[in-house]
């Protein structure tokens, strides 16, 4: 099993997602012979944001430029990552109700017309569609606040998980059962239901990869 491990949380090692990510690994390298591990730290190596030259090499059907390929090297790195994977991990914070800066450059890194997804008008009012399929997305987060859940209080409030949500097609995770979440809740409140809640994430990481195995 190929393993993107993508991480975003610039509390590093205090980070609750790159703990829970670094548990999940842990337990999933018990339960598969051979498993390759492809760490992107976007912390460390923060993505670059889009461009004119990234733009326009993106859409160009003639022969790019030396300034728009080199617009395009991290990009195309990606996405190689991105081909190469069967199961993607992202451990990412809610920074602000929504993902933070480096993720959103990453997803807009990877967000390439007939590299990972096409688009034709004569689909009518849905002209996008996937290219990459078949992968498997676990999603590890942190909130300071709680009760985004639909139906929660704060739903209106979530533009982190569903925003992912929205972009997994352009990681190849087409079947909405092929993703994964585990979050932790109240990180500002410190109080007893934090602790609850980071104690039932760890929890269930086990019955996670025991699921994904079943696949």
């Amino acid at each position: 099993m190929k393993i993107l491990n993508v991480q975003s949380s610039a509390s590093m090692e205090c980070s609750l997602t790159r703990k829970l990510s670094a548990s999940f690994l842990h337990i999933l390298k018990t339960r598969f012979e051979r498993v390759e591990i492809m760490e992107l730290d976007l912390v460390k190596c923060p993505p670059p944001f889009i461009t004119p030259d990234w733009i326009a090499g993106a859409f160009s059907k003639a022969e790019l430029t030396e300034q728009q390929q080199m617009a395009l090297n991290r990009s195309d790195e990606y996405i190689r990552q991105i081909e190469a994977a069967d199961l993607i991990i992202i451990g990412t914070p809610m920074y602000n109700y929504g993902m933070p800066a480096v993720l959103k450059a990453w997803f807009d890194q990877i967000a390439r017309i007939n590299k990972t997804f096409s688009f034709d008008l004569s689909r009518g009012d849905f002209p996008i569609e996937p290219v990459l399929h078949g992968k498997k997305l676990v999603l590890f987060t942190s909130s300071g606040e709680f009760d985004f859940q639909k139906g929660g209080e704060r739903e209106a409030f979530d533009h982190l998980v569903p925003h992912i949500k929205s972009c997994a097609h352009y990681l190849g995770v087409i079947n909405e059962n092929d993703l994964y979440h585990i979050g932790i809740e109240y990180q500002e409140f410190k109080d007893k239901r934090h602790e609850s809640s980071k104690n039932e994430a760890f929890a269930r990481i086990t019955t996670l990869v025991d699921e994904i195995c079943l696949y």
